[in-house]
Formats: structure tokens, C-alpha cells, sequence
């Protein structure tokens, strides 16, 4: 089914990104009818981080130097430990992150990954989830945490884990059709 035909989805990941948490949304997203783009610190081969040892490469087609969050109509950040800790010291990364926000448009964090956010400076005031070991963290940025599969706050989508990923993934097209958010200032 075509639900998000013509849509362009960026995913923003590096080398140790969880495998399923990329791969996942990638499938479930162009199964619906996007185009996704990985973007990277790097055009250029990544590597996945599989459960307790390296996985899969996957091939991101664009550089976050060469991307604006004009050419997207939704953001997904995947986790793993490794992967948002080494994008949320990219001051371009973390730079698209909060610019990606500002737009209302859908944004989908998942595991790990709301560690960009809190490093983005947006997730105060809002309503969110995350791996239950960065909860604290996600708390003392100022979020309302929530121990749910998958958490919605206008159009700012989180998930826990793995298990989490078919909410996750039906959740993002669902905010993707619904198109930009309202959001004031975190």
C-alpha cells in the first residue's frame, strides 16, 4: 500500500546503530511507500550493532553536511548504545535534530536514541519513552517518561526497544500522514 507515496524519510544513524531499529523502520517505511535516504556523519558504508557483536552494513546515501530538513517530511532516529552516543556529540547532528524539530514535522526516536533529543535541547515538557536505562536521563531533561510500547506528543514519536518496533514503525506513518505539528518551544 502507497499510505506514504511521495513522501521522502530521512533516517539518521552511524556505526553501532541497532540493527532491527534501522532496518525495521527502513522496510516497514518504503513498504508504505516512501523513500528513505540513512543519512550519516559520512556518505559510505555503517555498521550495525546486532544484540552483542557487530551486524550488518548498510550504505548511507547521504551526509549530514549535505542534507536540510527541507528535503524530508519525517526524521528516525534508531538507538543502540554506540549510535546515539556518537551522533549527540556531532554538533551537525545534533544541529538537524533540533532544527528537524522546529519544523512540527514527525520525529521517531527509539531505544537509545532520545539522547539526541535531550542533547537537542527539545524534549522539556514533553511527553515521551525510551530504553529503560536512560529513563532518568530522559526525566532530568525535563520529559514526562512513560513506560509504553510507543508514546506520541504532536507528532514526536518514541518507542522502548526492539519489541516495540511494529508500533513503533505504524506510528510514524501515521504521524507522516498527518503531517506537520504544532509544538511550542521545548
Amino acid at each position: 500500500m502507497n499510505k506514504l507515496q511521495e513522501k521522502r524519510i530521512a533516517i539518521l544513524a552511524t556505526n553501532g546503530f541497532e540493527k532491527s531499529e534501522l532496518f525495521e523502520p527502513k522496510r516497514q517505511l518504503e513498504d508504505a511507500g516512501a523513500t528513505v535516504d540513512v543519512v550519516s556523519l559520512k556518505r559510505g558504508e555503517i555498521l550495525s550493532w546486532d544484540v552483542d557483536n557487530w551486524g550488518e552494513i548498510i550504505t548511507a546515501n547521504r551526509a549530514i553536511a549535505d542534507v536540510s530538513v527541507d528535503d524530508f517530511d519525517a526524521l528516525v532516529l534508531p538507538g543502540g548504545q554506540i549510535n546515539p552516543d556518537l551522533l549527540r556529540v556531532n554538533a551537525d547532528a545534533v544541529a538537524f535534530v533540533r532544527d528537524f524539530y522546529s519544523t512540527g514535522k514527525p520525529l521517531a526516536a527509539i531505544c537509545h536514541a532520545p539522547w539526541l533529543l535531550i542533547e537537542a535541547g527539545v524534549v522539556d515538557g514533553r511527553d515521551l519513552t525510551s530504553y529503560h536505562s536512560i529513563k532518568t536521563d530522559v526525566i532530568n531533561a525535563g520529559a514526562n517518561w512513560q513506560d509504553s510500547p510507543v508514546v506520541v506528543d504532536k507528532g514526536l514519536v518514541t518507542s522502548r526497544n526492539p519489541d516495540d518496533l511494529d508500533a513503533f514503525c505504524s506510528k510514524i506513518i501515521e504521524e507522516v500522514q498527518e503531517g506537520r505539528h504544532e509544538r511550542r518551544a521545548a
